[in-house]
């Protein structure tokens, strides 16, 4: 499939991004605009689990519609023709925008992407799912506005799902092998929010086993302290949101909240369309995922994290250093 030019009503073109269950290429749709194609590994869909996994993502990102997730076109949930049509972000995720250099956050763009981010999270709680992998590599940004994407690990609490988690972004409960929550993106949220806020993630550590230590153990410095200019209000819900216990920790629609009150908006209660029909996609659905309600609710395990590249202490960069 990686060679092939079509790809149902898509024009494939280079490969812009590869990862060990997928591959993204470049498409044009039928109107000539350009939209991410996801395509996955066959390797992916001979494992039953990782085909899941991709065929829930579809099925959710069609479904789901809010303007701070990225959006989805089109898809098939499994089958050696499996895809997702998703919009194109020309500048990639948010952690790649974030290694390059000349590209610096300033304050209040760093307090927007965390506010989009916050107000997705809202959604996908008020419907009663968890996202289950907030991190700098699952936001896409552009012109200054941020939208949450990757939903293969999001699954409704009332059918239940595989626990599953990015280990620098892991809350304590996940680490011992609980039931993940809203209070756990949250936790999610408040990594991300000291990394764009301060320029490094709160914990750090070679190994999982360090990581999972830092995050059960350990309590990061006042955000105030690591970078003054953060609003007094949006520090002490970051602080919260990183709390041991869940129920300590601020919903993100609080986080929403202060975080455009830092921005100087007035802010308003989110509208959600319960009643919208979900997108449908181009094959049925069957097994796990089917109409909702057919799901099983399997026992909490401990999760599989994603393992991310060995880092040495963390991310270092400054987001509000100067442009030379």
């Amino acid at each position: 499939m990686p060679d092939q030019n079509t790809l149902s009503a898509y024009t494939l073109h280079r490969v812009i991004g590869r990862g060990n269950t997928s591959l993204v290429r470049l498409a044009t749709d039928p109107r000539g605009q350009q939209v991410a194609v996801k395509i996955p590994h066959a390797e992916t869909l001979a494992v039953q689990d990782s085909a899941e996994l991709f065929g829930n993502e579809v099925r959710l990102t069609l479904q789901f519609r809010h303007p701070h997730l990225v959006q989805g076109f089109g898809g098939t949930p499994f089958g050696p023709q499996a895809f997702l049509a998703v919009q194109y972000y020309p500048d990639g995720a948010l952690s790649e925008q974030l290694q390059r250099d000349g590209t610096p956050l300033t304050l209040d763009g760093a307090l927007r992407i965390l506010a989009d981010v916050a107000s997705a999270l809202a959604y996908l709680h008020h419907l009663g799912a968890v996202h289950q992998d907030v991190k700098a590599q699952n936001v896409y940004v552009a012109g200054g506005r941020a939208a949450l994407g990757d939903l293969g690990n999001t699954y409704f609490l009332a059918q239940g799902g595989k626990v599953s988690g990015s280990p620098y972004y892991m809350a304590p409960e996940i680490y011992h092998g609980e039931s993940s929550s809203s209070a756990s993106d949250v936790y999610s949220l408040g990594i991300l929010a000291y990394e764009l806020l301060s320029g490094e993630r709160p914990y750090h550590g070679h190994t999982y086993e360090e990581l999972m230590v830092a995050h059960l153990t350990r309590f990061p410095p006042p955000l105030a302290h690591l970078n003054p200019q953060v609003p007094r209000n949006v520090a002490r819900l970051a602080e919260l949101a990183l709390a041991k216990r869940t129920g300590e920790r601020p919903t993100a629609d609080a986080l929403r909240r202060a975080l455009l009150t830092a921005l100087g908006e007035t802010p308003a209660d989110e509208v959600y369309e319960t009643d919208e029909k979900p997108a449908e996609p181009t094959t049925r659905l069957v097994g796990r995922h089917g109409p909702a309600g057919r799901a099983a609710a399997p026992a909490p395990a401990a999760p599989e994290p994603v393992r991310e590249a060995r880092e040495d202490g963390g991310s270092r960069w400054n987001p509000f250093r100067r442009r030379k």
